[in-house]
């Protein structure tokens, strides 16, 4: 029986190249698109300049816009419960025991996270221009923050208490028990008081008050942790990932592919 023309491992290769060729530029052209709008949306500050203009429109109210600006408490922010003199307006706390049970049949002892705990604490926020804190300053009120994606809290606190080593009864009793505790672990994230905030949504004015909330067409609420500059280069950094990856895995398959169709046409010329 002959020999195929053409190895079966180096089709497969090329296929696969081709394929995750046309993958990422699938992904690139996605996200291209989702850049394009991105950039169509109209950035604000909560100043004044928002604030006459936002009352001079239609209904007093923006479909979509993006405002930037720093996190400000509508009422005594939230304290750190481990790091003095830190504030935040968003609070979540976690704690998950660390445990090891024994197996008999392995004769080792098995890890095991049990009795997670989760706490958040949410207290009404607004963002403020730089410079614009004080009694009175023109703020933007933001509704319903945790149902905005990209909603991601800064990480002020994480600690792996290991438990305490026993005496001769806490081992005893642990190998009677056939399970023992390891560690507990604790970590607290936190929107802090003066971080900057860029909050896609509808921005509304009711009673003198800025308010932004989620869409009512649909388009995503976002609330980022990150200047409004910053958070279009993260786009633009992907769209490049995903671009040059196309490209290097076309070449990839393309370079196999001639590879292989000049080793047969060598082939044929030596026959």
């Amino acid at each position: 029986m002959a020999d195929p023309p053409v190895n079966p491992l180096v089709l497969i290769g090329v296929g696969s190249s081709f394929a995750f060729s046309g993958l990422f530029y699938h992904l690139y052209q996605a996200k291209k698109e989702e850049l394009r709008k991105l950039k169509e949306v109209p950035v604000f500050r909560p100043d004044q300049q928002l604030f006459k203009l936002l009352k001079a429109s239609p209904y007093k109210r923006f479909q979509y816009v993006a405002v930037e600006g720093l996190v400000q408490a509508d009422g005594p922010p939230l304290a750190s419960r481990f790091v003095p003199q830190c504030y935040g307006v968003v609070q979540k706390l976690e704690e998950e025991e660390h445990w090891e049970y024994w197996n008999s049949l392995t004769k080792t002892w098995n890890s095991r996270r049990t009795n997670r705990k989760q706490t958040n604490n949410l207290i009404p926020f607004s963002l403020v221009a730089p410079g614009g804190y004080g009694p009175a300053p023109v703020h933007v009120k933001v509704h319903n923050p945790l149902e905005a994606e990209g909603f991601d809290l800064d990480r002020v606190h994480h600690r792996v208490r290991r438990a305490a080593e026993g005496g001769v009864s806490d081992a005893v009793l642990q190998g009677l028990s056939g399970e023992r505790a390891v560690a507990k672990e604790e970590s607290e994230e936190l929107l802090r008081v003066g971080a900057t905030v860029t909050g896609f949504g509808e921005l509304v004015l009711e009673a003198k008050v800025m308010r932004l909330q989620a869409p009512l067409d649909g388009r995503p609420y976002i609330l980022v942790p990150t200047d409004h500059k910053s958070y279009v280069a993260r786009h633009e950094s992907t769209a490049s990932l995903w671009k040059t990856l196309a490209v290097a895995c076309g070449a990839a398959g393309s370079a196999v592919l001639l590879g292989a169709a000049y080793g047969l046409l060598k082939k044929n010329e030596d026959k």
